[in-house]
């Protein structure tokens, strides 16, 4: 059965999506002074580990206005993965390889887990992100996390329901950045 893997950047203070104009999708505005060589790597080999992209909404649209423009190894893989997209309102996503989910989340969900191949990768996309929690859905949480303190924003553990975490690593990934992978447990 493939995984769920949730992947965010995410502030000290637990914010993913900070306030303010359009960010930059390829190194989400306020990550950009952190950006370097080991989580350009770190990005790479997790996206490369992943079968299927699965995103909401406003995480979609804005990948699907930078990725395509882009060519390079990382770029060629964003574009030709298959991306699953939940949403109530898009119709004909025009990006190439992918597909709605509009009806039940959960059930949806549960049947790309069940199909073989690798794991499925979550970025960004925090309102799906604690969608899929809620149902229990999410195997594995990958924070990237920034030394940096935001005060306002999307925080990720806004609304999410208790999780009991294993830590499965702890990595220190230059310029203050810290990896802090967990699996998430059954409840």
């Amino acid at each position: 059965m493939r995984k769920i893997i949730v992947s965010e950047f995410i502030s000290l203070d637990g914010v993913i999506e900070a306030p303010g104009p359009a960010h930059d999708f390829k190194h989400a505005g306020w990550t950009m002074p952190y950006w370097n060589d080991t989580l350009a790597q770190f990005k790479f080999k997790e996206l490369f580990a992943a079968g299927a992209l699965l995103l909401g909404r406003t995480t979609y649209d804005g990948f699907a206005a930078a990725w395509p423009k882009m060519k390079d190894v990382f770029a060629d893989r964003m574009n030709g993965l298959p991306k699953h997209i939940a949403s109530t309102t898009l119709t004909n996503p025009a990006w190439n390889n992918s597909h709605v989910v509009s009806g039940d989340l959960a059930s949806t969900v549960k049947k790309l887990k069940a199909e073989p191949g690798q794991d499925i990768l979550v970025f960004g996309s925090g309102k799906l992100s604690a969608a899929l929690l809620k149902a229990g859905l999410v195997d594995e949480l990958a924070f990237l996390v920034y030394p940096v303190v935001l005060g306002a924003g999307q925080r990720f553990f806004e609304n999410n329901p208790h999780l009991a975490l294993n830590t499965i690593e702890t990595r220190d990934m230059d310029k203050g950045v810290t990896l802090l992978r967990y699996a998430v447990e059954a409840a």
